[in-house]
């Protein structure tokens, strides 16, 4: 065989390998969206249809009508969009004072952040029930916002660490000449050479507080401060029989998740890749 041929039959391996991985993924996400256009008496007849002979949008008008369910959103949405903007925030901060401050200690602390990251987020929910009851922090949006940041910021603080530390000393040492201190050379050099990192993070950071679920549903009571997958799971109890139902509001609950990640998506990759090799 030619080596033509045999870079031709791996590349016909290699792609079949990824169309069959790439169907497994897809196929849960389609077999979602086209339960959410079947009527009820249809979802279990044929289960494994992906085209509905006779789609209805009964089932998103009843989600979209059903008691609170905007209200719901509208607090997920709340909770997301300011977790987000602390979580780029801070681990930005962080991050930078990693990789271009010397202080004492600094060695130790990002030692202790990468750590962290293997303990599992389930073992911190006692501790975490404990610390927001101490707080006065139970049963309300805000308690969740600052959970959501604390547990968010060690990953994203390794991520930017990484990639700030591809951006080259000599522009912070011209800037240090023209006499612009820390703050200064955080804000008008590091956040603007760092939008594909950061446009990682903000991904990263919406996806993981967005659908956020076992925290939420442990410290929120009140249907008053539900967030949208409390609400979903607990709308799945009520209308246990209603796939089709719960699929077309789990559908308007993506939608969020994919606008953000369209408009940020052509720095994905560049963001996850630029940190991953110094220099």
């Amino acid at each position: 065989m030619t080596l033509k041929r045999r870079r031709a039959a791996e590349y016909t391996v290699r792609y079949l390998i990824l169309g069959v991985a790439g169907a497994v993924l897809t196929y849960p996400f389609l077999y979602m969206l086209s339960t959410s256009f079947k009527p009820r008496s249809l979802v279990l007849d044929a289960p494994l249809d992906l085209f509905p002979s006779t789609p209805t949008l009964d089932n998103y008008a009843k989600a979209l009508g059903s008691e609170n369910f905007g209200h719901y959103f509208l607090n997920s949405a709340m909770v997301a969009v300011v977790s987000t903007v602390l979580i780029v925030l801070l681990s930005s901060m962080m991050a930078y004072a990693f990789s271009r401050l010397t202080f004492p200690g600094k060695r130790v602390l990002l030692t202790a952040i990468v750590v962290g990251l293997a303990i599992p987020t389930m073992m911190l929910i006692i501790p975490q029930f404990l610390l927001a009851r101490d707080l006065h922090l139970l049963n309300s949006l805000q308690g969740l916002v600052p959970f959501y940041v604390g547990t968010a910021l060690g990953f994203n603080t390794f991520l930017l660490t990484g990639f700030f530390e591809t951006i080259p000393r000599e522009l912070d040492e011209a800037m240090i000449v023209d006499g612009a201190g820390p703050w200064r050379r955080y804000w008008s050099l590091a956040l603007p050479l760092s939008r594909p990192a950061l446009a990682t993070t903000v991904i990263f950071a919406f996806l993981g507080t967005w659908d956020e679920f076992a925290w939420a549903l442990t410290v929120l009571n009140d249907t008053g401060v539900r967030t949208l997958p409390v609400a979903i799971a607990l709308f799945q109890g009520q209308h246990s029989t209603s796939w089709g139902l719960v699929f077309a509001a789990s559908m308007i609950a993506i939608l969020p998740v994919l606008i953000v990640y369209v408009v940020f998506q052509r720095f994905f990759v560049a963001g996850l890749t630029s940190g991953a090799v110094k220099g």
